[in-house]
């Protein structure tokens, strides 16, 4: 479908083409991708057509809406051409070919321009020529079948738009009023249980049934953690989430059926924060066991390790830990460890975590042990272990908690993970620096031994063992 009127955003700038636009199905005005909510749309490309967009101004709940509709091999061949038509307006380029250009652009884009999972056999490929070939009134093809060049027959980008002509009956198009379509007996029996749609033509209009969000979560046990969780491995790590209440569209996302069964947007949820600071249940080496109130920690094979739910990046901070039961032939070390330090070593093994050992009272990092401790720590002691890092510069960056939003977010046994890729191991070190004034100081049974470790690298550490 084409409009030839130009028409203006909430910012009344003049379009931008060969960027993400979207046409308002009421008022018939473009909109930037900058200008609209951006949870609302979110990977899409420029010159598509297939969907359904509705300004504030022309919505009824004054809520800015977005739906995708069904799309064929002309739609997607359209918007492919187009986006490589703009990609290469400064060349003489009249045509393209399906083979080295049309083809590897839909299946880079597939996911955006089809809006379904890819076919795993490439049978589209032809479905792709016929469909060129036949669709004469939008596309131009060369005769040679062997070496297929195509070009739109209407080369004005700014004329392809969503083709509403066929939408008009939609209740969502009435501004929530009554719709003219009929809804026969053929149309009941097309009823979607779980989205709680009803089919009317080949649109889903939603019912009012009242579905259950995808953002809702079961109550956590009393342990605050689910019994059956990720844990978290090498490379990845996995946060546990909870809805946010304050997140941009909230309310539109769980009132609009078409997210159902899809992956959860990020920005709509936020990390979990515990009320207590207790042994983390995930963030641990696997084979270690952990008390029903988190407060306790038993290894039995091997070297592991284990952190605590919150972590500091400056002040002055304690804790105590208290040996209940210790072999002869084991050991133990205490201390503090930043994200990367590894679970299935002990701490200190490496740059990002200091501890000191029960055996002989040796402390560590980057697994070169010192003698610190006379007589190291044993069965019945308590050791107390403070921190000390001093107030950064850039006081904002470290005051604020880290945010995960932009993270992958994930349902695991009825909970909801961010899944956070850890920042290689190299390049994390490269940019560890001492922080001028920090220190580790430990105690046993209340006495003070003295200073640990001073001036140790700047970090967000946690308590560790």
């Amino acid at each position: 479908m084409f409009y030839l009127q130009p028409k203006n955003c909430y910012c009344g700038r003049d379009r931008d083409l060969g960027k993400v636009e979207l046409l308002c199905a009421k008022c018939m005005k473009w909109f930037h991708e900058c200008c609209v909510n951006p949870g609302l749309v979110h990977r899409l490309i420029p010159f598509l057509t297939t969907y359904v967009f509705f300004c504030q101004k022309c919505s009824p709940n004054n809520m800015e809406s977005f739906k995708r509709t069904p799309t064929n091999f002309s739609q997607i061949c359209q918007t492919a051409i187009a986006n490589l038509i703009h990609l290469h307006s400064s060349e003489e380029l009249i045509a393209f070919s399906k083979d080295k250009e049309i083809i590897p652009f839909i299946d880079v884009n597939w996911n955006i321009l089809a809006n379904k999972p890819k076919p795993q056999k490439n049978t589209w490929h032809s479905s792709v020529a016929k469909t060129m070939q036949k669709d004469s009134e939008t596309f131009v093809c060369n005769d040679d079948v062997n070496n297929l060049h195509v070009t739109l027959r209407d080369r004005d980008l700014s004329r392809i738009a969503p083709n509403y002509e066929n939408l008009k009956n939609l209740k969502e198009l009435n501004g929530g009023q009554n719709s003219n379509a009929n809804i026969n007996s053929r149309s009941l029996r097309g009823m979607k249980k779980r989205t709680g749609q009803l089919e009317v033509g080949n649109e889903m209009i939603p019912t009012n049934k009242r579905q259950k969000s995808e953002l809702s979560i079961p109550k956590l046990p009393a342990s605050g953690f689910p019994s059956e969780f990720l844990f978290n491995k090498e490379g990845f790590r996995y946060i546990l989430a909870e809805p946010d209440d304050n997140a941009p569209s909230r309310k539109e996302f769980d009132e609009r059926h078409e997210f159902a069964g899809k992956q959860i947007p990020g920005f709509l949820c936020r990390k979990l924060m515990p009320e207590n600071i207790l042994l983390s249940m995930n963030d641990r080496a696997h084979y270690l066991k952990i008390s029903e109130d988190r407060k306790t920690v038993t290894g039995e094979k091997g070297y592991s390790s284990i952190r605590a739910t919150y972590g500091v990046s400056h002040g002055t901070w304690y804790y105590e830990a208290r040996i209940i039961d210790k072999p002869e032939d084991s050991a133990c070390r205490i201390g503090f460890a930043q994200e990367l330090a590894q679970l299935f070593t002990p701490i200190g093994y490496d740059k990002f975590g200091y501890s000191c050992r029960s055996l002989k009272g040796t402390k560590f990092h980057e697994s070169i042990g010192k003698h610190y401790i006379d007589g190291g720590y044993d069965v019945g002691d308590v050791i107390g272990c403070l921190i000390h890092l001093p107030q950064p510069k850039d006081v904002t960056s470290a005051i604020l908690p880290k945010t995960y939003k932009d993270k992958p977010l994930f349902k695991f046994k009825s909970f909801l993970y961010f899944q956070e890729k850890d920042e290689p191991i190299r390049e994390a070190v490269a940019k560890l620096k001492p922080l001028k004034g920090s220190k580790i100081v430990y105690f046993r049974n209340g006495q003070k031994i003295g200073v640990a470790f001073d001036n140790i690298n700047s970090g967000l550490y946690y308590p560790a063992a």
